[in-house]
């Protein structure tokens, strides 16, 4: 597999700005592999595709408010900081990345919320990437969750409101640590997961710090020579006592997104069961691959040329996504994270 075998025409217009409201009012493309069949449907419909004894693997990172606007010391210039991942918590170091690059030196200080709030450089990282200190005396996240705005990705072409504090998270968001969202547990309502839970399926929770690796683009033809950003995350022992047990009674593992996809698959023992792990991972899924917990996968319609689009490719089979993909933007489809829905059987 090439590069260019994920590429494909998107019209704009089809770019979500807006979740739906409700959340599982969204569409949803339900793909067969075992016949080929494409079918439409709403969310809110996925619950017939679920029997007892199956479950439900759900990532509960929670996105905190990233994007950081200050002006820089002795000039008062406008400086964006995005936060990307916390270093050291004692001492208050983050990785950022700044906006204009150009203006923000080692050594220079960046201040927010009326001076309340500084952090200084102290190392420079890639172009645009810094590492920086806090001057933190309190609850950091607690002041972030005030005075930042929501990372929505770059390609909702309008600023983050104060409702996006609500739409762009989960129900189930219970960890902070993520920058941007994963976008298929977006659908899912608190009245809709009680359904599951009636029907007899469990819903298992994990960790992944989703990073702005998920939108780095790849730019190698070869995909073997793309490195992935690595990305904290946690499988906990209920968790893998849940996944194993559904995988010994023959029940299906419906997985909810490429990031707790990617967990799961970052953690299987020798006889294709569910081990309990925490730590780092870069692994990138792209076709062929084969998958050892994963049954289902719910997943959002995903940018052209994407590592999530390989990863449900992965899945589906290339050819049978992307004429599922072909057909979603004939019939006007709502594309990535405020998107539709797909659901591969």
């Amino acid at each position: 597999m090439k590069l260019s075998d994920f590429r494909y025409p998107l019209p704009r217009n089809l770019i979500a700005k807006y979740p739906a409201s409700p959340r599982d009012s969204a569409r949803l493309m339900v793909i067969n592999r075992s016949d080929g069949s494409i079918t439409g449907m709403r969310f809110a419909e996925i619950a017939q595709f679920f029997k007892k004894g199956d479950c439900l693997l759900i990532n509960e990172t929670k996105v905190f408010p990233a994007r950081l606007m200050g002006r820089k010391e002795k000039t008062n210039a406008k400086i964006e900081v995005f936060l990307l991942r916390e270093l050291n918590k004692e001492e208050n170091i983050w990785d950022v990345i700044v906006d204009p690059a150009r203006k923000v030196r080692i050594g220079n200080k960046i201040f927010f919320d009326e001076g309340r709030l500084w952090c200084e450089v102290i190392d420079n990282t890639t172009s645009r990437g810094r590492t920086v200190r806090f001057n933190v005396t309190g609850d950091f996240f607690r002041i972030i969750e005030r005075i930042g705005k929501m990372p929505l990705p770059y390609y909702i072409k309008r600023d983050a409101t104060e409702k996006d504090k609500e739409t762009y998270q989960t129900v189930f968001a219970e960890r902070t640590g993520a920058v941007a969202a994963p976008t298929a547990g977006l659908h899912f309502t608190r009245r809709l997961l009680a359904v599951l839970k009636r029907k007899g399926v469990k819903v298992a929770p994990v960790v992944l710090h989703i990073g702005l690796g998920s939108f780095r683009p790849v730019e190698v033809e070869d995909l073997t020579k793309h490195k992935m950003d690595s990305e904290y995350y946690e499988i906990s022992l209920e968790t893998v006592d849940i996944v194993n047990k559904t995988i010994d009674s023959r029940g299906n593992v419906f997985v909810c997104g490429t990031s707790t996809c990617r967990a799961v698959e970052s953690s299987v023992t020798t006889d294709g069961h569910l081990k309990s792990n925490r730590g780092w991972t870069d692994k990138f899924i792209f076709p062929p691959y084969d998958f050892k917990i994963t049954d289902r996968l719910v997943t959002n319609f995903h940018m052209p040329e994407s590592t999530l689009l390989m990863l449900a490719a992965a899945f589906g089979g290339r050819d049978l996504v992307m004429k599922a993909y072909k057909k979603a933007i004939k019939e006007g489809y709502r594309f990535f994270s405020y998107g539709d829905a797909t659901l591969i059987l």
